[in-house]
C-alpha cells in the first residue's frame, strides 16, 4: 500500500508546527528526493512551495527544518523495514 499517493480527501492548511504533516506532504511532492544530499535550505524552499502551506517564512528556524527532515527520514526508514 502506497501511503504517499492518491487524492487528498481533506485539505488542511499546514504551518511550521505541523512538522509530521509537512514531512508527509514533502514525501508526496518529492518521492525521489535523496535525503542524504538535501540541505535545510532545500527543505525550506520545498515547504514554502507546498500548495497547502500557510505560514510566515520568518517564523522558521533550523530546529524546525531539522525536525521536518528527521520525520521524513524516519518515515522513509519505517517504510523500508
Amino acid at each position: 500500500m502506497d501511503l504517499y499517493s492518491g487524492p487528498v480527501v481533506c485539505e488542511v492548511s499546514l504551518n511550521w508546527d505541523s512538522v509530521y504533516a509537512v514531512a508527509l506532504e514533502l514525501l508526496r511532492a518529492h518521492p525521489d528526493a535523496d535525503l542524504h544530499s538535501e540541505s535545510l535550505g532545500q527543505v525550506f524552499q520545498w515547504t514554502l512551495a507546498l500548495p497547502t502551506f500557510r505560514d510566515d517564512p520568518a517564523l522558521c528556524n533550523d530546529e524546525i527544518l531539522a525536525s521536518i527532515y528527521q520525520e521524513r527520514y524516519e518515515v522513509t526508514i519505517d517504510d523500508a523495514i
